[in-house]
């Protein structure tokens, strides 16, 4: 079994496609998942009573928060990630080294080693591509090796997965 970093934003459909589409189907295709969610994608999963759906995906504890020190580590620390689905912000935020939650905190320290696998699978609104900053986004994402792809509201999520080795 190999050993999957999903990382996951808040995004809509989150709380229906997150495990429908993503965590179960991950395992299925023989991925042990280390799931990181951003806080306010836990909030989401857990009002909605979608957490346990995630959690059922996983023989790992899903995270939000950082450890205590002394704590022991949680995940292991696999070799390919996956951030989907990833918001506007939060892709910013990975381009420009912002790491103000765990989730963005386990991306930031693993972007652009080597050996290391990373697919941003975001979701944005259409006029997001106007701004000035996204275009440079993507491409300091796509410089530091990640492999992006735009998820379509449309289209089934697990699309994401076909893009990992």
């Amino acid at each position: 079994m190999r050993d999957l970093g999903l990382v996951a934003g808040s995004c809509g459909g989150l709380d229906v496609r997150f495990a429908a589409e993503l965590a179960r189907p991950a395992a299925a295709r023989g991925w042990r998942t280390a799931i990181t969610l951003t806080p306010t994608a836990m909030r989401w999963l857990e009002s909605t009573g979608a957490l346990a759906d995630v959690e059922a995906a996983t023989d790992l504890p899903v995270r939000s928060a950082s450890r205590l020190p002394g704590e022991p580590r949680p995940h292991p620390d696999p070799a390919v990630f996956l951030f989907a689905p990833a918001s506007a912000n939060s892709v910013a935020k990975l381009a420009l080294g912002i790491a103000d939650n765990q989730a963005l905190t386990v991306l930031g320290d693993v972007l652009g080693a080597p050996g290391i696998t990373v697919v941003v699978a975001y979701q944005i609104q259409d006029t997001r591509v106007h701004h000035p900053a996204w275009q440079r986004h993507l491409d300091t994402l796509a410089g530091a090796g990640v492999t992006l792809h735009r998820l379509d509201t449309g289209r089934p999520w697990t699309e994401a997965l076909d893009l990992l080795p």
